[in-house]
């Protein structure tokens, strides 16, 4: 096997009821990555969830699929998809699980998997678990089931490794910060954070009741928390997505900064320390602001396709530290072993105490590109992207940006979307330009 049929960029992704997020495939599932597990030591399984009402269900699947194959399961609740990751090293799991759609609405569920080192599953280790699934269903000997326990401490571990990764001589006294937690994974872990460093935190988005995660609030939906920065005159505002793995930030005014801003600011903090090592690692999404601003202060930088996996594969075959998507995903490789909206919030507001500027003032040495991002949804057969009329249209584009701009055409690897982004340095042009291709996308259906 070499194509992947079940995993995605983001592990196996759906919505709930309908295949493969059931309770029959994932009990199948957690059964094929316990057969593939078990062959390598402590046959020992960390699984976390965000707040979503599926979660249970599909707890509970993957925990006798996993006891089928006669690994144990080690149970968090709720927690962001990067404590996990943490965990699994800190354990010395096998693996951990994360029951997770992201961003996503309530309605879609997902998992997601990390290997003992707290990274994204290798591939031959995917390709073997969606081998296993091809597989009938087994169970090992009564005696070698696996066991299945809850870990109390999860959410302070976790608390107290994020509030070590901020300088220890720096403390967050006097600064006031709006923290919206997307009625997700985070609600009851980010508050304690920056609270604990000395903030005076306003939050939000921390009453989840299993279908409000991401409604109007978090990383996809920043409306509230930039009026409500305003409104609370606060120094700045952090949101989080579903499972704490992205962050967007709001400055003072009530202006979104987001992940390619983010990484800027730590980057260029990093430069200014002496500790940066190599450069940056960008995606295809990545807005040529930053690009420009990273050339101007020296510091190289490489796109690679959208997903964090790839990602982290540059970052680790570069021996680089710093990448991220501009969705928020950021990855710090000297502090996590995958992206953690808590930690890269961390960096940023490091860089405000640092320097005495505010968050606006620190964006200031990047200027954004005019960038529209249009989602089409698309469930059908084909390749629309690929069709003659798509192909002209977006060629015409291309021709008339020059080398001031770029289109983008792609399927979402999450979502049953067609992306469509174009940039340029005129915002009203871009826009008229993406209306465009999304016309000659929508009429090739």
């Amino acid at each position: 096997m070499t194509e992947r049929k079940y995993f995605g960029t983001d592990g196996v992704r759906g919505k709930v009821g309908q295949f493969p997020i059931t309770p029959d495939f994932i009990l199948k599932l957690g059964w094929a990555a316990g057969r593939v597990l078990s062959q390598q030591g402590t046959k020992k399984v960390l699984i976390g969830k965000d707040t979503r009402i599926s979660g249970y269900m599909l707890e509970s699947a993957l925990e006798a699929g996993l006891s089928a194959a006669g690994l144990q399961a080690a149970f968090t609740g709720p927690m962001p998809t990067p404590a996990i990751a943490y965990l699994t090293l800190t354990f010395r799991a096998e693996a951990g699980i994360v029951i997770s759609a992201s961003h996503n609405p309530y309605y879609d569920n997902g998992i997601k998997f990390f290997s003992a080192e707290g990274t994204k599953l290798p591939d031959h280790i995917e390709l073997a678990i969606e081998a296993e699934l091809e597989k009938p269903l087994t169970c090992v000997e009564s005696a070698e089931l696996g066991k299945a326990k809850r870990i109390v401490d999860a959410a302070g571990r976790y608390i107290e490794f994020c509030k070590g990764t901020f300088p220890s001589e720096m403390n967050l006294k006097g600064l006031k910060i709006v923290i919206d937690c997307a009625n997700g994974a985070t609600y009851h872990i980010a508050p304690s954070v920056f609270s604990e460093l000395g903030a005076d935190i306003v939050a939000m988005g921390v009453e989840p009741n299993g279908i409000n995660i991401n409604d109007k609030v978090g990383t996809t939906d920043i409306r509230a928390l930039q009026k409500l920065v305003v409104e609370e005159e606060a120094v700045l505002g952090i949101a989080f997505d579903g499972d704490g793995d992205r962050v967007i930030m709001v400055d003072h005014e009530g202006n979104k900064v987001d992940g390619d801003q983010i990484t800027y600011i730590i980057a260029r903090e990093s430069m200014r320390r002496g500790d940066l090592k190599g450069g940056i690692v960008g995606t295809i999404m990545t807005n040529m602001g930053m690009e420009v601003a990273l050339r101007k202060l020296g510091i190289p930088f490489t796109r690679v396709k959208v997903g964090d996996r790839y990602v982290m594969q540059k970052l680790i075959e570069n021996g680089w530290r710093i990448g991220a998507e501009n969705s928020g995903h950021v990855i710090l490789l000297d502090k996590v072993t995958t992206g953690d909206g808590i930690v890269a919030a961390l960096q940023v507001l490091a860089s405000v105490v640092g320097t005495g500027m505010s968050l606006k003032d620190l964006c200031d040495g990047m200027s954004m590109f005019p960038q529209v991002l249009e989602n089409i949804r698309y469930s059908g057969s084909g390749d629309p992207i690929s069709s003659d009329a798509v192909m002209i249209a977006t060629a015409a584009v291309e021709a008339k940006l020059g080398e001031n701009g770029r289109v983008l055409l792609r399927k979402s690897g999450t979502e049953p979307f067609i992306r469509v982004m174009v940039e340029g340095e005129n915002e009203e042009e871009v826009q008229g330009y993406a209306c465009e291709i999304v016309g000659a996308v929508k009429a090739s259906f």
